[in-house]
């Protein structure tokens, strides 16, 4: 990979961009609040288990076709899988997590002036903007490959996960970095599965992170955005 790519890449990734990603822990909040994350083995559990259940069978599968759909100026495409992902948020938390970070993501990118007219407007076109969407425009537009494109989101969506757990259950720096390390096969796995998985193999069926993710909306206390 070129070294530009490579930047990008690395720009792309991080959580700490200001599109607030860092703001939102996925259900993983209310996990901890009921006890099924406590420590850092059952935290390493939850994130490398939502890792290859959730996120790499559909998330990343879905967010790999907007890439290809954007590539290719394929305005239907990426309509299609901007629908079907939106559709797919079953809870109010996280269809607005998606909205509010896609919005975010799509407006930085076109103050930025990222891409092409033709890439820009294919954009635009969509009535809403969840975060694949806006993330696989500004990867086409950044000319970031692919298969790095991938891993660098999977990578993205981890780190944030140990970050809540850092902050919430609370477990300690070194602790963070030693789960993040453990992650690096896991990471490569789910990139693998994600590029592989055929259409009908698509899918996000988690109903217990759902009910979580339904708990966190109305639990008393909490540290991150519902």
């Amino acid at each position: 990979m070129h070294a530009s790519a490579l930047l990008h890449l690395l720009q792309l990734s991080s959580p700490s961009l200001p599109i607030g990603a860092y703001s939102y822990s996925q259900g993983l909040e209310a996990a901890i609040e009921s006890g099924r994350v406590g420590n850092e083995a059952s935290a390493r559990e939850w994130i490398a288990h939502a890792l290859h259940e959730v996120v790499a069978r559909f998330e990343a599968p879905i967010f790999a076709r907007l890439v290809d759909a954007f590539a290719s100026r394929d305005a239907a495409a990426v309509t299609l899988w901007t629908e079907r992902f939106v559709a797919a948020r079953d809870t109010s938390e996280f269809r607005a997590e998606t909205i509010q970070m896609g919005y975010s993501l799509g407006k930085l990118g076109a103050d930025l002036k990222l891409g092409d007219q033709a890439l820009l407007e294919i954009l635009q076109a969509q009535p809403e903007v969840p975060l694949p969407t806006a993330l696989a425009f500004a990867t086409v537009a950044l000319q970031v490959p692919r298969e790095a494109a991938v891993l660098g989101m999977l990578f993205s969506w981890a780190e944030n996960q140990v970050l809540a757990c850092v902050k919430t259950v609370p477990l300690g720096q070194v602790a963070g970095q030693r789960i993040l390390l453990s992650l690096q096969p896991e990471l490569e796995r789910a990139a693998g599965t994600a590029l592989a998985l055929p259409d009908d193999a698509l899918s996000n069926w988690s109903p217990g992170l759902s009910l979580l993710s339904m708990q966190h909306e109305v639990q008393y206390s909490r540290i991150y955005r519902s």
